[in-house]
């Protein structure tokens, strides 16, 4: 008998698999990636081309812990890494990427992040 979560994780990969056929990170619009754990929330945006990692914001980081303490929930800390990504992609020099929810459903967490980056000035 398969757990139902293994059946939720593997029916997350088949979506990702499908997003990532058509979600293509380039120098000019790079890829923001969000991974969603339990507890924390991740973004990365990514040159696919060359296979570096741009620019990088989660829960864990160290700008944003001080704020996240004091906030309740999950959906309002992602706001803020979306907040911080927008900023740093910016201060990196880019303005518009291409977003890869990973696999995820577009509402919550995952929106939540998407509407704090286009917030701080990122187009996608």
């Amino acid at each position: 008998m398969v757990s139902s979560s293994y059946k939720r994780m593997a029916a997350r990969l088949r979506r990702k698999k499908r997003i990532r056929k058509k979600v293509f990170g380039t120098s000019e619009r790079p890829r923001l990636c969000v991974y969603r754990s339990l507890k924390h929330i991740y973004a990365q945006v990514i040159d696919d081309e060359k296979g570096i990692t741009l620019v990088a914001s989660s829960t864990l980081s160290p700008e944003l812990k001080d704020q996240i303490n004091t906030l309740s929930g999950k959906i309002e800390p992602a706001e803020k890494v979306g907040e911080l990504i927008g900023k740093k992609a910016l201060e990196a020099g880019i303005q518009k990427v291409v977003f890869d929810r990973n696999g995820y459903m577009y509402h919550g967490r995952v929106k939540a992040l998407a509407d704090g980056a286009r917030k701080a000035g990122l187009q996608f």
